[in-house]
Protein backbone atom coordinates (compact mmCIF):
# COMPACT_ATOMS: atom_id res chain seq x y z
CA UNK A 1 0.00 0.00 0.00
CA UNK A 2 3.40 2.78 0.80
CA UNK A 3 4.67 1.67 -2.52
CA UNK A 4 1.42 2.26 -4.34
CA UNK A 5 1.28 5.60 -2.51
CA UNK A 6 4.87 6.45 -3.32
CA UNK A 7 4.43 5.66 -7.14
CA UNK A 8 1.28 8.37 -7.41
CA UNK A 9 3.28 10.67 -5.66
CA UNK A 10 6.11 10.25 -7.86
CA UNK A 11 3.27 10.43 -11.48
CA UNK A 12 1.50 13.46 -9.64
CA UNK A 13 5.22 15.03 -9.27
CA UNK A 14 5.37 14.66 -12.93
CA UNK A 15 1.86 15.31 -14.23
CA UNK A 16 2.50 18.24 -12.58
CA UNK A 17 5.79 19.57 -13.87
CA UNK A 18 4.68 18.62 -17.41
CA UNK A 19 1.93 20.83 -16.23
CA UNK A 20 4.31 23.99 -15.60
CA UNK A 21 6.38 23.13 -18.83
CA UNK A 22 3.48 23.22 -20.88
CA UNK A 23 2.67 26.90 -19.22
CA UNK A 24 5.94 27.67 -19.53
CA UNK A 25 6.76 27.58 -22.94
CA UNK A 26 3.65 28.54 -24.23
CA UNK A 27 1.49 26.51 -26.57
CA UNK A 28 2.88 28.13 -29.64
CA UNK A 29 6.48 26.78 -28.49
CA UNK A 30 5.86 23.40 -27.28
CA UNK A 31 2.60 22.71 -29.48
CA UNK A 32 0.29 21.55 -26.28
CA UNK A 33 -3.39 22.70 -26.85
CA UNK A 34 -5.80 23.51 -24.24
CA UNK A 35 -7.71 19.88 -24.41
CA UNK A 36 -3.52 18.52 -23.63
CA UNK A 37 -3.36 20.53 -20.80
CA UNK A 38 -7.37 20.33 -19.13
CA UNK A 39 -6.63 16.40 -19.54
CA UNK A 40 -2.73 16.96 -17.26
CA UNK A 41 -4.99 18.94 -15.03
CA UNK A 42 -7.65 16.23 -14.58
CA UNK A 43 -5.60 13.33 -14.11
CA UNK A 44 -3.30 15.48 -11.37
CA UNK A 45 -7.09 16.02 -9.43
CA UNK A 46 -7.84 11.89 -9.73
CA UNK A 47 -4.40 10.71 -8.61
CA UNK A 48 -4.55 13.74 -5.97
CA UNK A 49 -7.98 12.42 -4.90
CA UNK A 50 -6.64 8.47 -5.45
CA UNK A 51 -3.79 9.39 -2.55
CA UNK A 52 -6.35 11.04 -0.24
CA UNK A 53 -8.35 7.69 -0.62
CA UNK A 54 -4.94 5.62 0.42
CA UNK A 55 -4.48 7.32 3.05
CA UNK A 56 -7.51 7.28 4.86
CA UNK A 57 -7.24 3.84 4.58
CA UNK A 58 -4.20 3.65 5.97
CA UNK A 59 -5.11 5.51 8.95
CA UNK A 60 -8.05 3.42 9.27
CA UNK A 61 -6.21 0.62 9.03
CA UNK A 62 -3.51 1.59 11.73
CA UNK A 63 -6.82 2.35 13.91
CA UNK A 64 -8.31 -1.35 13.55
CA UNK A 65 -5.07 -2.80 14.46
CA UNK A 66 -4.42 -1.10 17.47
CA UNK A 67 -8.02 -1.35 18.85
CA UNK A 68 -7.72 -4.99 18.31
CA UNK A 69 -4.22 -5.27 19.43
CA UNK A 70 -5.24 -3.17 23.48
CA UNK A 71 -8.41 -5.48 23.47
CA UNK A 72 -6.24 -8.58 22.91
CA UNK A 73 -4.03 -7.63 26.05
CA UNK A 74 -7.11 -6.74 28.34
CA UNK A 75 -6.95 -9.65 30.59
CA UNK A 76 -10.42 -11.77 30.40
CA UNK A 77 -13.03 -11.04 33.17
CA UNK A 78 -12.74 -13.63 36.32
CA UNK A 79 -15.83 -16.03 36.41
CA UNK A 80 -18.00 -15.21 38.92
CA UNK A 81 -17.64 -17.85 42.19
CA UNK A 82 -20.50 -20.23 42.03
CA UNK A 83 -22.15 -18.72 45.76
CA UNK A 84 -22.36 -16.03 43.53
CA UNK A 85 -24.07 -17.71 40.80
CA UNK A 86 -26.02 -19.13 43.38
CA UNK A 87 -27.02 -16.36 45.28
CA UNK A 88 -27.81 -14.10 41.51
CA UNK A 89 -30.16 -17.34 40.72
CA UNK A 90 -32.01 -17.29 43.60
CA UNK A 91 -32.64 -13.20 43.26
CA UNK A 92 -33.97 -13.82 40.05
CA UNK A 93 -36.43 -16.72 40.47
CA UNK A 94 -37.39 -14.15 43.74
CA UNK A 95 -38.33 -11.42 41.06
CA UNK A 96 -40.33 -13.47 38.66
CA UNK A 97 -42.22 -14.83 41.68
CA UNK A 98 -43.07 -11.41 42.48
CA UNK A 99 -43.45 -10.33 38.83
CA UNK A 100 -46.33 -13.14 38.81
CA UNK A 101 -48.04 -12.56 42.03
CA UNK A 102 -48.43 -8.78 40.92
CA UNK A 103 -49.72 -9.82 37.94
CA UNK A 104 -52.76 -12.32 40.07
CA UNK A 105 -52.99 -9.44 41.90
CA UNK A 106 -53.77 -7.17 38.98
CA UNK A 107 -55.79 -9.80 37.02
CA UNK A 108 -57.64 -10.49 40.51
CA UNK A 109 -58.43 -6.27 41.17
CA UNK A 110 -59.77 -6.13 37.73
CA UNK A 111 -62.09 -9.18 37.87
CA UNK A 112 -63.67 -7.23 41.17
CA UNK A 113 -63.37 -3.59 39.89
CA UNK A 114 -65.32 -4.93 36.45
CA UNK A 115 -67.88 -7.32 38.93
CA UNK A 116 -68.31 -3.86 41.02
CA UNK A 117 -68.98 -2.05 38.33
CA UNK A 118 -71.12 -4.22 36.47
CA UNK A 119 -73.31 -4.44 39.48
CA UNK A 120 -73.53 -0.63 40.15
CA UNK A 121 -74.59 -0.28 36.67
CA UNK A 122 -77.14 -3.22 36.93
CA UNK A 123 -78.40 -1.46 39.73
CA UNK A 124 -78.77 2.43 38.33
CA UNK A 125 -80.42 0.87 35.08
CA UNK A 126 -82.94 -1.24 37.32
CA UNK A 127 -83.48 2.03 39.05
CA UNK A 128 -83.82 4.51 36.16
CA UNK A 129 -86.11 1.92 34.53
CA UNK A 130 -88.02 1.55 37.59
CA UNK A 131 -88.29 5.55 37.45
CA UNK A 132 -89.61 5.77 34.19
CA UNK A 133 -92.23 3.36 34.68
CA UNK A 134 -93.11 4.99 37.35
CA UNK A 135 -93.15 8.16 35.70
CA UNK A 136 -95.11 6.76 32.83
CA UNK A 137 -97.59 4.53 34.48
CA UNK A 138 -101.39 5.89 33.82
CA UNK A 139 -102.94 8.48 36.10
CA UNK A 140 -105.85 7.07 38.16
CA UNK A 141 -106.34 9.30 40.47
CA UNK A 142 -105.19 12.55 43.07
CA UNK A 143 -104.88 13.15 46.87
CA UNK A 144 -107.68 15.94 47.48
CA UNK A 145 -106.78 16.11 51.66
CA UNK A 146 -104.83 14.27 53.82
CA UNK A 147 -106.78 13.90 57.53
CA UNK A 148 -104.69 12.90 60.50
CA UNK A 149 -107.20 11.80 63.20
CA UNK A 150 -106.33 11.29 66.57
CA UNK A 151 -108.90 8.15 66.68
CA UNK A 152 -108.56 7.00 63.32
CA UNK A 153 -105.43 8.05 62.33
CA UNK A 154 -104.00 9.37 58.87
CA UNK A 155 -106.48 9.17 56.13
CA UNK A 156 -106.74 10.46 52.52
CA UNK A 157 -109.54 12.00 50.63
CA UNK A 158 -109.09 11.23 47.01
CA UNK A 159 -110.31 12.15 43.53
CA UNK A 160 -110.82 9.06 41.09
CA UNK A 161 -109.82 10.02 37.45
CA UNK A 162 -109.75 6.50 35.97
CA UNK A 163 -113.30 5.31 38.06
CA UNK A 164 -113.31 1.80 35.43
CA UNK A 165 -109.60 0.83 37.24
CA UNK A 166 -111.02 1.58 41.08
CA UNK A 167 -112.86 -0.24 43.64
CA UNK A 168 -112.78 -0.98 47.24
CA UNK A 169 -109.67 -2.91 48.43
CA UNK A 170 -107.76 -1.68 44.93
CA UNK A 171 -103.95 -0.44 46.22
CA UNK A 172 -102.86 2.58 44.41
CA UNK A 173 -99.31 4.19 44.99
CA UNK A 174 -98.78 7.74 45.98
CA UNK A 175 -96.86 9.42 43.08
CA UNK A 176 -94.34 12.47 43.53
CA UNK A 177 -92.07 13.31 40.70
CA UNK A 178 -90.63 9.87 39.69
CA UNK A 179 -90.72 8.51 42.74
CA UNK A 180 -93.37 6.71 45.23
CA UNK A 181 -93.84 8.28 48.57
CA UNK A 182 -96.15 4.88 49.53
CA UNK A 183 -99.86 3.06 49.17
CA UNK A 184 -103.27 3.32 49.87
CA UNK A 185 -105.96 0.86 50.29
CA UNK A 186 -108.94 1.97 48.57
CA UNK A 187 -112.20 2.07 51.03
CA UNK A 188 -115.36 3.86 50.33
CA UNK A 189 -116.44 4.81 47.44
CA UNK A 190 -118.74 7.86 46.75
CA UNK A 191 -119.54 10.41 43.48
CA UNK A 192 -117.85 12.80 45.12
CA UNK A 193 -114.62 10.23 45.71
CA UNK A 194 -112.90 8.17 47.87
CA UNK A 195 -111.42 7.34 51.12
CA UNK A 196 -108.05 5.82 51.06
CA UNK A 197 -106.22 4.61 54.31
CA UNK A 198 -102.71 4.08 54.18
CA UNK A 199 -100.71 0.95 53.55
CA UNK A 200 -98.02 0.79 56.43
CA UNK A 201 -96.21 4.60 57.09
CA UNK A 202 -95.02 7.08 54.91
CA UNK A 203 -91.09 7.14 55.52
CA UNK A 204 -90.47 10.28 53.82
CA UNK A 205 -93.15 12.36 53.42
CA UNK A 206 -97.17 12.55 54.12
CA UNK A 207 -99.13 12.71 51.32
CA UNK A 208 -100.16 16.24 50.38
CA UNK A 209 -102.85 17.74 47.92
CA UNK A 210 -102.04 17.06 44.23
CA UNK A 211 -99.98 14.02 45.05
CA UNK A 212 -100.62 11.63 42.01
CA UNK A 213 -101.85 7.88 42.76
CA UNK A 214 -101.24 5.23 40.52
CA UNK A 215 -101.93 1.64 39.73
CA UNK A 216 -98.13 -0.27 41.02
CA UNK A 217 -96.18 -0.25 38.04
CA UNK A 218 -94.22 -3.20 39.03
Amino acid sequence: MDTLKILLGATVALLIGALAVAFKGGPAEKGASKDEVAELKAQIQQLQVEQDRLETERQKRILEEATAKAAAEQPAPAPAPAADLAAMQEQIAKLEAEKAKAERNADTANNEAAYVAGHVLEARDNEGRRARMIRDAMLIGRVKEWVEDPQLGGFATIEIVMPENVQQETILCVRRNSGILGRLKVGEISIEGAIATPMGTFPEAKPQPGDELILDPM
